[in-house]
């Protein structure tokens, strides 16, 4: 009895491996694999060209004793992460309050809100975003017809940032979607029980719609953050792929391809790629560690 029931077994689990084969092979090929295959490389010399030379943790020493623009491109990724990642999704959950008021064709609003975040990592995009933030676009345009002087905002390193941030805020249709999904769980009764306190609407906001929406708040700014620390496309176009104006554009991802592609210091890259890999999951991890202080779990038996 015993060994037919081992024997049921075994085919259910080769049956449930067979299944998950395409999976595996994909994971085992297109991620696993190439994962090991840039740590190696990290810790070599290569040029592409010539096959790789082992020379341990040299590239790791070079990125934090001897390369001043890593740290820079560093910080600049660093400050758009910070600055974008909060504005996007205060901008997204406005939007998705002001979508979640019972209004008509809700649908054809969600799909217009959610395009932007279709085509904002496009080239094509970048491309109009620099032309409407150039010397004479539409931004300097609207500005002059109320008397103001605006400056180019793509060529001049104290505003080119905030630009990208721009169009970073621009595609915050996936997050609002996301929220918008979160605010149709929020239960009616809380409202209602809270307006017959004498709970306002911003009370009722801090009090009740922001505690229940927090699971999702994490969601989002844990997608959120990885996906801005790999800003690359308009970083390209918009500062000629180059960084310019005075590395003003020089983000972490543009810096490594610049290093693998262009300057063919492909071992030097994969320690760059994995040097990154740490930063995201370092902030990741804290994300995590201290989402107990503030994510609120309505099913969880101590509130959290």
């Amino acid at each position: 009895m015993r060994a037919a029931k081992r024997l049921k077994i075994t085919q259910h689990n080769r049956t449930a491996y067979l299944f998950l084969l395409p999976w595996l092979i994909g994971f085992l090929g297109l991620t696993a694999g190439p994962m090991l295959g840039s740590l190696y490389l990290s810790m070599t010399k290569y040029d592409l060209l010539s096959p790789p030379t082992w020379i341990g943790l040299d590239n790791f020493r070079q990125i934090f004793t001897e390369d001043s623009t890593f740290s820079g491109s560093l910080w600049l990724t660093f400050t758009y992460v910070f600055l974008s990642v909060p504005l996007r999704l205060a901008f997204a959950l406005f939007v998705a309050m002001a979508l979640n008021k019972g209004i008509r064709a809700l649908g054809i609003y969600r799909t217009v809100y959610y395009i932007p975040s279709l085509l904002g990592g496009s080239v094509a995009i970048a491309i109009v975003w620099r032309q409407i933030f150039d010397g004479g676009g539409a931004v300097n345009k609207l500005l002059s017809f109320f008397g103001i002087t605006g400056p180019s905002w793509i060529s001049h390193p104290d505003y080119i940032v905030y630009t990208i941030v721009t169009l970073s805020i621009w595609q915050f249709g996936s997050a609002m979607v996301i929220f918008l999904a979160g605010l149709k769980q929020v239960p009616g009764d809380l409202y209602e029980a809270a307006q017959m306190d004498g709970a306002g609407k911003i009370g009722q906001f801090f009090k009740i719609t922001l505690p229940m929406l927090t699971p999702v708040i994490f969601f989002n700014l844990i997608m959120s953050m990885i996906n801005s620390f790999q800003v690359f496309t308009p970083a390209f176009v918009i500062g000629d792929g180059r960084g310019g104006p005075l590395d003003a554009t020089m983000f972490y991802t543009l810096y490594l391809y610049l290093q693998g592609f262009s300057y063919f210091n492909m071992g030097y890259a994969a320690a760059l790629a994995w040097m990154m890999l740490l930063i995201i999951g370092g902030f990741t991890a804290i994300l995590f560690l201290t989402s107990k202080f503030w994510v609120f779990y309505g099913d969880s038996k101590d509130g959290r």
